[in-house]
Protein backbone atom coordinates (compact mmCIF):
# COMPACT_ATOMS: atom_id res chain seq x y z
CA UNK A 1 0.00 0.00 0.00
CA UNK A 2 1.12 3.28 -1.32
CA UNK A 3 0.15 6.50 0.43
CA UNK A 4 1.39 9.53 -1.60
CA UNK A 5 1.68 13.54 0.35
CA UNK A 6 1.28 16.49 -1.34
CA UNK A 7 2.86 19.96 0.12
CA UNK A 8 0.97 22.44 -0.30
CA UNK A 9 2.75 26.08 -0.24
CA UNK A 10 -0.13 28.41 0.05
CA UNK A 11 -1.15 28.53 3.64
CA UNK A 12 -4.74 27.89 4.52
CA UNK A 13 -6.50 31.17 5.99
CA UNK A 14 -8.55 29.44 9.21
CA UNK A 15 -9.89 33.12 10.48
CA UNK A 16 -11.03 35.87 8.26
CA UNK A 17 -8.35 39.20 8.13
CA UNK A 18 -9.64 42.34 9.94
CA UNK A 19 -8.45 45.40 9.08
CA UNK A 20 -9.07 48.45 11.12
CA UNK A 21 -7.85 52.48 9.49
CA UNK A 22 -8.25 55.08 11.20
CA UNK A 23 -8.20 57.92 8.82
CA UNK A 24 -7.16 61.81 10.30
CA UNK A 25 -6.73 63.25 13.22
CA UNK A 26 -10.21 61.51 15.00
CA UNK A 27 -9.66 58.35 13.67
CA UNK A 28 -6.01 58.05 14.24
CA UNK A 29 -6.96 58.90 17.87
CA UNK A 30 -9.39 56.30 17.76
CA UNK A 31 -7.25 53.24 16.32
CA UNK A 32 -4.50 54.43 18.96
CA UNK A 33 -7.24 54.47 21.92
CA UNK A 34 -7.68 50.74 20.41
CA UNK A 35 -4.34 49.56 20.73
CA UNK A 36 -4.40 50.61 24.07
CA UNK A 37 -7.02 48.99 25.13
CA UNK A 38 -6.78 45.99 23.40
CA UNK A 39 -8.52 43.91 20.55
CA UNK A 40 -7.36 40.83 19.42
CA UNK A 41 -6.80 39.43 15.80
CA UNK A 42 -7.21 42.64 14.23
CA UNK A 43 -4.60 44.84 12.29
CA UNK A 44 -4.49 48.17 12.57
CA UNK A 45 -3.59 50.90 10.30
CA UNK A 46 -3.22 55.12 10.94
CA UNK A 47 -3.97 57.16 7.70
CA UNK A 48 -2.86 60.58 7.91
CA UNK A 49 -2.09 63.58 5.83
CA UNK A 50 -0.33 65.26 8.61
CA UNK A 51 2.74 63.84 8.67
CA UNK A 52 3.83 64.88 12.53
CA UNK A 53 0.56 63.55 14.19
CA UNK A 54 0.51 60.65 11.72
CA UNK A 55 4.39 59.62 13.21
CA UNK A 56 3.18 59.49 16.64
CA UNK A 57 0.38 56.96 16.19
CA UNK A 58 1.36 53.23 17.84
CA UNK A 59 -0.45 51.82 14.76
CA UNK A 60 2.21 48.94 13.10
CA UNK A 61 0.98 50.41 9.44
CA UNK A 62 1.09 54.15 8.31
CA UNK A 63 0.01 55.64 5.46
CA UNK A 64 1.04 59.18 4.79
CA UNK A 65 -1.48 60.48 2.38
CA UNK A 66 -0.60 62.61 -0.60
CA UNK A 67 2.51 63.42 0.67
CA UNK A 68 3.31 65.72 -2.54
CA UNK A 69 0.06 67.52 -2.30
CA UNK A 70 0.01 68.74 1.08
CA UNK A 71 3.99 67.82 2.00
CA UNK A 72 3.14 66.52 5.21
CA UNK A 73 0.92 69.49 6.49
CA UNK A 74 -2.18 68.38 6.81
CA UNK A 75 -5.90 68.97 4.95
CA UNK A 76 -6.68 72.23 6.59
CA UNK A 77 -10.20 71.17 7.28
CA UNK A 78 -10.98 70.93 3.59
CA UNK A 79 -11.82 67.40 2.68
CA UNK A 80 -11.41 67.94 -1.18
CA UNK A 81 -7.84 68.41 -0.24
CA UNK A 82 -8.53 64.95 1.75
CA UNK A 83 -9.79 63.37 -0.77
CA UNK A 84 -7.44 64.04 -3.24
CA UNK A 85 -4.77 63.36 -1.08
CA UNK A 86 -6.08 59.95 -0.77
CA UNK A 87 -6.55 59.47 -4.75
CA UNK A 88 -2.53 59.92 -4.44
CA UNK A 89 -2.22 57.36 -2.31
CA UNK A 90 -4.41 54.70 -3.49
CA UNK A 91 -1.77 52.32 -4.88
CA UNK A 92 0.03 52.26 -0.74
CA UNK A 93 -3.98 51.46 0.73
CA UNK A 94 -4.42 48.88 -1.76
CA UNK A 95 -1.35 47.49 -1.06
CA UNK A 96 -1.83 47.03 2.71
CA UNK A 97 -5.97 46.15 2.25
CA UNK A 98 -5.03 43.00 -0.65
CA UNK A 99 -5.70 40.61 1.29
CA UNK A 100 -8.49 41.80 4.10
CA UNK A 101 -11.46 39.86 4.31
CA UNK A 102 -13.01 42.97 6.50
CA UNK A 103 -11.97 46.44 7.11
CA UNK A 104 -13.18 49.31 9.64
CA UNK A 105 -13.08 52.32 8.79
CA UNK A 106 -12.86 54.93 11.83
CA UNK A 107 -12.82 58.53 11.37
CA UNK A 108 -14.44 61.84 12.82
CA UNK A 109 -16.80 63.71 10.30
CA UNK A 110 -16.53 67.08 9.76
CA UNK A 111 -12.82 67.72 9.18
CA UNK A 112 -10.79 67.34 6.28
CA UNK A 113 -8.79 64.12 5.89
CA UNK A 114 -11.46 61.97 7.87
CA UNK A 115 -14.00 63.84 5.79
CA UNK A 116 -12.78 63.37 2.37
CA UNK A 117 -10.09 60.36 2.95
CA UNK A 118 -12.31 57.83 4.50
CA UNK A 119 -15.22 57.61 1.43
CA UNK A 120 -11.92 57.33 -1.06
CA UNK A 121 -10.72 54.04 0.95
CA UNK A 122 -14.07 52.77 1.57
CA UNK A 123 -14.57 52.84 -2.48
CA UNK A 124 -11.02 51.22 -2.78
CA UNK A 125 -12.67 48.66 -0.05
CA UNK A 126 -16.05 48.34 -2.37
CA UNK A 127 -13.56 47.32 -5.91
CA UNK A 128 -11.03 44.90 -3.86
CA UNK A 129 -14.68 42.80 -2.60
CA UNK A 130 -13.74 43.37 1.27
CA UNK A 131 -16.64 43.65 3.70
CA UNK A 132 -16.49 47.21 4.82
CA UNK A 133 -17.77 48.43 7.77
CA UNK A 134 -17.32 52.55 8.56
CA UNK A 135 -17.30 53.76 12.58
CA UNK A 136 -17.46 57.58 12.76
CA UNK A 137 -18.81 60.59 14.44
CA UNK A 138 -20.47 63.22 13.77
CA UNK A 139 -19.35 66.38 15.39
CA UNK A 140 -20.75 67.94 18.62
CA UNK A 141 -23.27 71.04 17.91
CA UNK A 142 -21.13 73.43 19.65
CA UNK A 143 -18.47 72.81 17.01
CA UNK A 144 -20.65 74.73 14.61
CA UNK A 145 -22.89 74.41 11.44
CA UNK A 146 -20.13 74.76 8.69
CA UNK A 147 -18.52 71.54 10.19
CA UNK A 148 -22.10 70.04 10.75
CA UNK A 149 -22.47 70.06 7.24
CA UNK A 150 -19.13 69.53 5.93
CA UNK A 151 -19.81 65.91 7.99
CA UNK A 152 -23.24 65.61 6.36
CA UNK A 153 -21.57 65.61 3.03
CA UNK A 154 -18.92 63.27 3.83
CA UNK A 155 -21.70 60.55 5.65
CA UNK A 156 -23.83 60.89 2.14
CA UNK A 157 -20.42 60.00 0.04
CA UNK A 158 -19.66 57.43 2.16
CA UNK A 159 -22.86 55.63 2.08
CA UNK A 160 -22.33 54.94 -1.56
CA UNK A 161 -19.42 52.71 -0.54
CA UNK A 162 -19.66 50.64 2.62
CA UNK A 163 -21.87 47.98 3.82
CA UNK A 164 -22.47 49.21 6.92
CA UNK A 165 -22.22 52.69 8.09
CA UNK A 166 -22.49 52.94 12.22
CA UNK A 167 -22.63 57.13 13.09
CA UNK A 168 -21.88 58.31 16.46
CA UNK A 169 -23.60 61.45 16.79
CA UNK A 170 -21.02 63.11 19.55
CA UNK A 171 -23.78 65.25 21.25
CA UNK A 172 -25.81 61.36 22.33
CA UNK A 173 -22.19 61.09 24.31
CA UNK A 174 -23.47 63.87 26.50
CA UNK A 175 -26.07 62.12 27.83
CA UNK A 176 -23.95 59.22 28.93
CA UNK A 177 -21.64 61.47 31.13
CA UNK A 178 -21.96 63.65 33.94
CA UNK A 179 -22.31 67.63 33.07
CA UNK A 180 -19.10 68.67 34.85
CA UNK A 181 -17.12 66.41 32.45
CA UNK A 182 -14.18 68.11 30.81
CA UNK A 183 -14.05 68.46 26.62
CA UNK A 184 -11.08 66.05 26.30
CA UNK A 185 -13.08 63.52 28.43
CA UNK A 186 -16.14 64.02 25.84
CA UNK A 187 -13.89 63.21 23.08
CA UNK A 188 -12.51 60.03 25.01
CA UNK A 189 -15.51 58.99 25.37
CA UNK A 190 -16.33 59.33 21.79
CA UNK A 191 -13.18 56.69 21.69
CA UNK A 192 -14.38 54.56 24.22
CA UNK A 193 -18.14 54.12 21.90
CA UNK A 194 -15.69 53.48 18.80
CA UNK A 195 -13.65 50.89 20.18
CA UNK A 196 -16.62 48.62 21.38
CA UNK A 197 -18.26 49.27 18.13
CA UNK A 198 -15.10 47.67 16.44
CA UNK A 199 -14.56 44.67 19.66
CA UNK A 200 -17.98 43.88 19.48
CA UNK A 201 -18.32 43.06 15.44
CA UNK A 202 -14.73 41.35 15.37
CA UNK A 203 -15.29 39.67 18.67
CA UNK A 204 -18.54 38.13 16.74
CA UNK A 205 -16.15 37.15 13.82
CA UNK A 206 -13.06 35.71 15.69
CA UNK A 207 -14.18 34.46 19.10
CA UNK A 208 -15.49 31.22 19.39
CA UNK A 209 -18.81 31.60 21.75
CA UNK A 210 -21.91 29.05 23.12
CA UNK A 211 -23.58 29.72 19.94
CA UNK A 212 -21.75 29.30 16.62
CA UNK A 213 -21.24 32.58 14.63
CA UNK A 214 -18.77 32.15 11.55
CA UNK A 215 -17.99 35.15 9.40
CA UNK A 216 -20.64 34.23 6.60
CA UNK A 217 -23.29 35.02 8.94
CA UNK A 218 -21.72 38.33 10.19
CA UNK A 219 -21.05 39.46 6.30
CA UNK A 220 -24.81 38.28 5.36
CA UNK A 221 -26.07 41.15 8.33
CA UNK A 222 -23.70 43.68 7.37
CA UNK A 223 -24.49 43.50 3.37
CA UNK A 224 -28.34 43.29 4.07
CA UNK A 225 -28.29 46.14 6.54
CA UNK A 226 -29.79 48.50 4.36
CA UNK A 227 -26.41 50.91 4.59
CA UNK A 228 -26.86 52.66 8.24
CA UNK A 229 -26.88 50.84 11.53
CA UNK A 230 -27.35 51.64 14.90
CA UNK A 231 -25.53 50.23 17.82
CA UNK A 232 -25.91 50.52 21.66
CA UNK A 233 -23.85 49.53 24.69
CA UNK A 234 -25.57 48.09 28.00
CA UNK A 235 -23.40 46.93 30.98
CA UNK A 236 -24.57 45.55 34.57
CA UNK A 237 -23.75 43.75 37.74
CA UNK A 238 -25.40 41.78 40.31
CA UNK A 239 -28.91 40.19 40.15
CA UNK A 240 -30.87 40.68 37.14
CA UNK A 241 -27.74 41.98 35.40
CA UNK A 242 -28.67 40.24 31.62
CA UNK A 243 -32.19 41.41 31.87
CA UNK A 244 -30.77 45.25 32.89
CA UNK A 245 -27.70 45.17 30.32
CA UNK A 246 -29.96 43.86 27.60
CA UNK A 247 -32.18 46.39 28.48
CA UNK A 248 -29.93 49.68 28.62
CA UNK A 249 -28.29 48.45 25.12
CA UNK A 250 -31.38 48.76 23.41
CA UNK A 251 -32.65 52.09 24.86
CA UNK A 252 -29.08 53.50 24.28
CA UNK A 253 -28.78 57.48 23.65
CA UNK A 254 -26.88 55.89 20.87
CA UNK A 255 -29.83 54.85 18.66
CA UNK A 256 -30.99 58.35 18.54
CA UNK A 257 -34.76 57.74 19.54
CA UNK A 258 -35.08 55.08 16.62
CA UNK A 259 -37.31 51.83 17.23
CA UNK A 260 -35.92 48.55 16.67
CA UNK A 261 -39.04 47.53 15.43
CA UNK A 262 -38.25 46.70 11.16
CA UNK A 263 -34.99 46.29 11.70
CA UNK A 264 -33.61 44.01 8.98
CA UNK A 265 -30.51 41.92 11.27
CA UNK A 266 -29.36 42.71 14.50
CA UNK A 267 -25.48 41.34 16.07
CA UNK A 268 -25.59 41.10 19.54
CA UNK A 269 -22.54 40.46 21.23
CA UNK A 270 -23.16 39.11 25.10
CA UNK A 271 -19.72 39.03 27.50
CA UNK A 272 -19.80 37.15 31.15
CA UNK A 273 -18.01 35.67 33.59
CA UNK A 274 -16.95 32.34 32.61
CA UNK A 275 -17.81 31.34 36.05
CA UNK A 276 -21.54 32.26 34.83
CA UNK A 277 -22.14 28.94 33.07
CA UNK A 278 -20.55 26.54 35.96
Amino acid sequence: MRIAFEIVDEEIKLQPIIKVVGVGGAGGNAVAHMIRRGISGVEFIAANTDYKVLSLNPAPIKIHLGKNLTRGLGAGGKPEIGRRACEESEREIRECLKDADMVFIAAGMGGGTGTGAAPVIAKICKEMDILTVAVVTKPFTFEGKVRQKIAEEGLEELKKSVDTLIIIPNDKLLTLGSPQEKLYEMFKRADDVLYYAVKGISDLVLSPGYINLDFADVKAVMTESGGVALMGMGEARGDGRAELAVNMAISSPLLEDISLTGARGILLNITVHPETFT
